[in-house]
C-alpha cells in the first residue's frame, strides 16, 4: 500500500500557515504541475497529490480533522472493501470497487475530481480532460499584454482558418484556463517592466530624490488607473514600502466585481553621486550639527 505524503509537505508550507499562506502555495504549485503545462510523466499524478492536499488544508474543518487524526480520517478504504458507507470523524464516504477503484476526491466539496478544483480557482468552466470516453479538446497557449490581462479586452485569433474572438476577463494570471466548444485556450501573460504582479497584488518600485525623504512631501506615481500623488513623510527610510489598497488587480473570483488587490510601492532613494561645492558644504555643515 502506497504513503501519503504529509499534505503539508505537498505543499510545502509549515503545519500553522494561514489560510492565504496555503492557498497561494497551491497556486504556485499547480501551475507547476498541471499536465497542460507540464509534460513530465508524473504532472498528472503530482497535480492530483496537490489538489487532494489542497481540498483538506483549505478547509476549516477538514484542516482540523487531519491535524488531529491525519490521513486515516479521509481514507474510505479502511476497514474493509467493495461498496459501502463508512464514517471517519465528521465525514461519511461512499465508494465502489465496480469503477476499478475508489475515488479519493469523491466527498471533497463537490468536485468529480482535481481538475475541476484548477478550474474553480483559476479561471473557465468546470469539467476534467481525464478519465472520460470523449476525445480531448485542441488545447493552445495565448500570449496576451500585461494591461490586457489586468483590465480584460478581446484578441482575435485564427484556428483552422476560422477568427475567432477571445474575450479575456479582467484579473487573467499566466495558467487562467478557459474552455470553448471545439478547443481550450490558457493565457500567457507578458511582463511588465514597471509593474510586478503576485495574484491580485502589484508591486512597483518609486525612486525619489533623498531631499524628499529626508523633508517630506509629495510625489507622483504611475498605478494601474494612471498617475496618482502619495504624501512622504519625512525621514523616509530607505525600501520603505506604501500599500495602497484597492489598487492592485481585479479578483478574477471574488463575489463583488469591484474586488481588487493592494498595490505596494516600494521607495527607492536616489543618491546623487556628484555634488557642487557647496552642496558638499552644505552637507558638511549638517553632519557638524
Amino acid at each position: 500500500m502506497a504513503v501519503k505524503r504529509d499534505y503539508y509537505d505537498v505543499l510545502g508550507v509549515a503545519k500553522g500557515a494561514t489560510d492565504s499562506e496555503i492557498k497561494s502555495a497551491y497556486r504556485k504549485q499547480a501551475l507547476r504541475w498541471h499536465p497542460d503545462r507540464n509534460k513530465s510523466p508524473e504532472a498528472e499524478a503530482k497535480f492530483k497529490e496537490i489538489n487532494e492536499a489542497y481540498q483538506v488544508l483549505s478547509d476549516s474543518k477538514k484542516k482540523s480533522t487531519y491535524d488531529q487524526f491525519g490521513h486515516s480520517a479521509f481514507d474510505p478504504t479502511a476497514g474493509g472493501s467493495g461498496g459501502f458507507g463508512q464514517q471517519q470523524g465528521p465525514f461519511t464516504y461512499y465508494y465502489s470497487n465496480s469503477s476499478g477503484g475508489q475515488n479519493p476526491f469523491g466527498d471533497f466539496g463537490g468536485f468529480s475530481d482535481p481538475f475541476e478544483i484548477f478550474e474553480q480557482f483559476f479561471g473557465g468552466s468546470t469539467g476534467s480532460p481525464f478519465g472520460r470516453q470523449a476525445p480531448r479538446k485542441p488545447h493552445y497557449s495565448l500570449r496576451i499584454p500585461f494591461m490586457t490581462a489586468v483590465k480584460g479586452g478581446d484578441e482575435t485569433v485564427t484556428i483552422d482558418g476560422k477568427r475567432h474572438t477571445i474575450k479575456i476577463p479582467a484579473g487573467a494570471d499566466t495558467g487562467t484556463h478557459l474552455r470553448f466548444t471545439n478547443f481550450d485556450v490558457t493565457f500567457e501573460v507578458e511582463e511588465d517592466q514597471r509593474f510586478k504582479r503576485d495574484g491580485a497584488d502589484i508591486y512597483v518600485d518609486q525612486k525619489i530624490p533623498i531631499t524628499l525623504a529626508i523633508l517630506g512631501g509629495e510625489t507622483e506615481v504611475t498605478t494601474l488607473d494612471g498617475e496618482l500623488k502619495i504624501k512622504i513623510r519625512p525621514g523616509t527610510q530607505p525600501g520603505t514600502m506604501i500599500r495602497l489598497s484597492g489598487k492592485g488587480i481585479h479578483q478574477l473570483h471574488a463575489m463583488s466585481s469591484s474586488a481588487r488587490g493592494d498595490l505596494y510601492i516600494r521607495l527607492i532613494i536616489e543618491i546623487p553621486s556628484h555634488l557642487s561645492h557647496r552642496q558638499k558644504q552644505i552637507l558638511e555643515e549638517f553632519e557638524r550639527e
